[in-house]
């Protein structure tokens, strides 16, 4: 990681652009505003605000890191989920072997603050992003990107497009999840296909397989376990077939954040082949998990003496409106909140410094700026009133806020997470 690149997300100047904080913080830098600790609730914060849990980011990052070791797994997270170069570090920091894309602006940004390994998990065919990564890494003998490949019209423009690069990109045949999936090779014969094709240019290097079992149709453990099986023999059958000959590493990787046991489980058989295997896993949306989608998904439901993640988000609003006593208004939408999964759950009520449980609230829709809220009897709601949310899906709520509190549990602020979308 680039420690002055990072050092200057601390230099930024708090102001309009980045909602939430205090009004009177505008002018300050980032990192004075980080070292005065303000309070998230008495210190001038405006609703809506999210924040991340300090304590609960810090247990999730070392939870899979640990997990990611005891199962031999290499574990690059998908950044897609934060874009946040500062929790990228901190995934280094616990064990990442890398850091896992999606498109091109995303490995710009991790290669602006010095992410040295990417692997991105799409077939990148866009000439200008090319010769882009094709410059940084003749540039750099340590920046090094793997990405895949799942058409042989596809290998036909990424070489089209690298004929000037010195070093060969490496690349990794996609298989797809199954008929109906997203993106990757159909069929063993079309897998051949294309890492013939990757074999007859010399700007493309096979170097493994790939995919992404969270696609699989009608995902059971049975179902998934059966396509990772089927990933791990198709490794298998191209280094019978010589087609990774002279490398120092094959690369086998998958892993959502719904099946990474299942994962760790197919890996661990992984066959001896002609050289070390590096089993890389890419689960992301551990870093902050979230209160709905991926608590219900996670792995550690089913291994539950592995551990457990913990929600680290919380988005809180104000009310603004009590109408009836059945119905009352945050001042918190769609453009504060992710809504693709699950709506917000209410979880809390602050009022004068005292919290309780969100009994008899429940949100039932959300408008631009809005939060529709069903209220029972035992609500006791009135304006006024803060309302802690908890949030399914961490990919769309960090695209949400350009800087995010992390408040300890206490309230006090100690840190500000800048995204990049």
């Amino acid at each position: 990681m680039s420690s002055d690149a990072l050092a200057r997300l601390a230099d930024e100047r708090v102001d309009h652009r980045f909602k939430g904080l205090p009004p009177d913080a505008d002018g300050l830098r980032v990192g004075e505003l980080a070292a005065q600790r303000r309070n998230l609730f008495t210190d001038g914060f405006a609703t809506p605000v999210l924040a991340l849990s300090a304590e609960r980011l810090q247990h999730n990052l070392r939870l899979m890191e640990t997990y990611a070791a005891r199962h031999g797994l290499a574990f690059a997270p998908h950044g897609k989920t934060s874009m946040a170069p500062q929790l990228f570090q901190r995934q280094i920091e616990h064990g990442a072997w890398g850091i896992t894309l999606a498109v091109p602006h995303q490995v710009r940004v991790a290669r602006a603050y010095g992410i040295q390994r990417v692997f991105l998990a799409n077939e990148l065919v866009d000439p200008a992003a090319l010769r882009w990564i094709a410059d940084r890494q003749d540039a750099d003998p340590d920046f090094r990107v793997i990405c895949y490949v799942d058409s042989v019209r596809g290998v036909e423009l990424m070489d089209a497009a690298l004929a000037g690069a010195t070093r060969p990109l490496d690349v990794v045949v996609e298989l797809a999840a199954g008929d109906g999936a997203r993106t990757g090779v159909r069929t063993d014969a079309e897998c051949a296909a294309v890492a013939d094709a990757v074999a007859a240019v010399r700007t493309l290097r096979l170097i493994g397989v790939a995919g992404y079992e969270g696609e699989v149709p009608q995902a059971t453990h049975e179902r998934v376990t059966a396509w990772l099986r089927r990933l791990v023999a198709l490794a298998a059958e191209f280094d019978k077939a010589g087609r990774f000959a002279g490398l120092d590493e094959i690369v086998v990787s998958a892993g959502g954040s719904a099946w990474f046991d299942a994962v760790a489980e197919v890996f661990a058989e992984i066959p001896g082949l002609s050289a070390p295997v590096l089993k890389l896993l890419r689960s992301g949306a551990y870093v902050s998990h979230d209160d709905g989608h991926y608590r219900r998904l996670t792995p550690f439901n089913r291994v539950p003496e592995e551990g457990a993640l913990e929600p680290a988000f919380r988005l809180w609003a104000q009310v603004v409106s009590r109408p009836t006593p059945e119905q009352a208004f945050l001042n918190a939408g769609k453009r504060d909140a992710a809504y693709d999964l699950d709506l917000p759950v209410a979880q809390v009520v602050r009022r004068d410094g005292e919290e309780r449980p969100a009994a008899g609230i429940e949100v039932t829709g959300l408008s631009d700026q809005h939060a529709w809220l069903r209220t029972g009897p035992e609500a006791a709601l009135e304006v006024g009133d803060w309302v802690g949310l908890g949030l399914s899906h961490p990919c769309t709520s960090f695209d949400k806020w350009p800087l995010i509190p992390v408040a300890e549990a206490d309230g006090t602020v100690v840190d500000y997470i800048r995204t990049f979308f």
